[in-house]
């Protein structure tokens, strides 16, 4: 057995005796209402739509978050802590074939489930992945941080294997790899949770195969959810939110905390560049959950879009905070050393969308869904940003409903951008109930073009995206 095979051990040990320790009972706001999780996985063909289903969608509009399989401690749960559960809606040629739910298939989950463990390598003490569901490489990939590597996935939402894509290399990964259309890499930063000094960039090669690596030296352990890519470099956001080993022997089960010691800094890592020749940036302190879209201006100017928490992780043991949010672009000047910050919106709101064709180049339109962490029964819109007329449209999907992250599909491979679709999970607090709805993303204050009505509630949750699918994969 290895030393890091030993270390992930020990401290699955420290915190589970840690948590065991911490006080039973109490509410958690993310364990009820829209957030509570669902009791069973379950397979429907029979669904009922209302509008007309875009014919040009042939695919699965995937979507992950927590759902704890058995109730845990209120008083200690983290919303990120929650076993992972993915939704699927397949869609085909203007159907709608089949809804079905998974929970993702890591060790303790099959254990719970009694189900035979996976193939593949184990990596980090995170037994949990929760957070996003990809496309990559020929199959989906169910994603989450801290150390912890992706679990394969088919296109029936059944749990294949553990392992970095189709890479022999052991490593953990990230919830949020960034695409380059023009060379089909995903480019990520990872960090670990038994690592408090490096962090890595990864890169992904269009086949699965491991193609870079370079470890990049940090303070404090800190917790970089996303990043950003653009034609030059691998945009990295060390901000101050950090390891927090105090957090752990208290019974926290989420070990990571505001830090007003750790330095907020962003970087940009040339994609042929080692760790010594990251441009730093400085930046007032604040936390980035999600980046939007990245690229280069005409001036040689790095240009960000961002949601901005002015805090989080402060005081909370549960979940993310209710501070002010923002929706801003930032400006790494060519020349310069500090991070120029510009709003965008002020607008509560979370989960940065648009359209993917144009990653790493200027563009125009980006979708983010209302967020109210304080009130999150409140119903929340979609918005539309145009980023070169300054102006917000929204739509508001009704007085009782909260839309998770949406999800930009374009008409075709040649449309203009904002030509296609908008498509979301919705939860409606009345009824307690869900629905897939599709909008037409240029004209987002109209009626919706479809509403699929789904046999189960979908808890609100992290990611999902659309994984375009030919007529024989996932058809049954």
């Amino acid at each position: 057995m290895s030393i890091t095979t030993l270390k992930e051990k020990a401290a699955r040990w420290v915190a589970k005796q840690a948590q065991r320790r911490a006080p039973q009972g109490g509410s958690n706001p993310f364990l009820e209402g829209a957030f509570a999780p669902v009791p069973e996985e379950i397979t429907s063909t029979r669904l009922k739509v209302h509008g007309k289903i875009p014919e040009q969608l042939n695919g699965l509009l995937a979507r992950i978050g927590p759902n704890p399989i058995t109730p845990p401690n209120p008083g200690n749960y983290h919303w990120f802590t929650g076993d992972g559960m993915v939704h699927g809606l397949r869609l085909r040629h203007g159907e709608a074939l089949w809804y079905r739910n998974r929970w993702v298939g890591t060790d303790r989950a099959n254990k719970l489930l009694k189900r035979p463990q996976l193939e593949g390598p184990r990596v980090g003490i995170v037994d949990v992945v929760n957070t996003n569901i990809i496309g990559h490489a020929g199959n989906l990939w169910a994603l989450v941080e801290a150390g912890t590597a992706p679990v394969e996935m088919d296109a029936n939402l059944d749990s294949v294997r553990h392992g970095l894509f189709r890479s022999a290399a052991r490593s953990g990964f990230t919830a949020h790899p960034h695409p380059d259309p023009a060379t089909g890499c995903l480019h990520a930063v990872c960090y670990d949770a038994l690592d408090q000094h490096r962090i890595k960039a990864l890169t992904i090669d269009a086949a699965g195969q491991l193609q870079r690596r370079i470890d990049i030296p940090v303070k404090h352990g800190p917790m970089i959810h996303d990043c950003a890519v653009t034609s030059e470099a691998l945009v990295i956001l060390d901000l101050p939110v950090t390891f927090s080993l105090s957090r752990i022997l208290k019974g926290a089960s989420f070990p990571y905390q505001w830090n007003p010691r750790h330095p907020a800094r962003v970087g940009l890592l040339p994609h042929q560049g080692s760790a010594a020749e990251i441009c730093w940036y400085d930046v007032d302190p604040c936390y980035v959950f999600h980046t939007c879209n990245a690229f280069v201006d005409e001036n040689g100017d790095t240009q960000v879009d961002v949601v901005v928490h002015e805090r989080m992780f402060d005081s909370s043991i549960q979940g993310p905070e209710s501070q002010r949010i923002t929706f801003e672009r930032w400006t790494l000047p060519r020349n310069g050393k500090r991070v120029l910050r510009r709003v965008i919106s002020d607008k509560s709101q979370e989960f940065p969308r648009f359209d993917e064709r144009l990653a790493t180049r200027d563009y125009r339109y980006a979708y983010t869904v209302g967020a109210d962490l304080g009130r999150p029964d409140l119903p929340q819109p979609l918005y539309r940003h145009d980023l070169k007329s300054g102006t917000t449209l929204q739509h508001d999907y009704g007085p009782h409903s909260v839309s998770g992250e949406a999800v930009f599909v374009p008409a075709s491979a040649e449309s203009a951008e904002d030509e296609g679709w908008l498509l979301s999970y919705v939860y409606n607090l009345e009824d307690d109930s869900s629905e897939v709805v599709i909008l037409n993303a240029a004209n987002i204050e109209g009626d919706a073009v479809a509403r699929i009505s789904l046999p189960a509630r979908v808890p609100l949750g992290f990611h999902g995206n659309w994984i375009a699918l030919d007529d024989q994969r996932g058809s049954g």
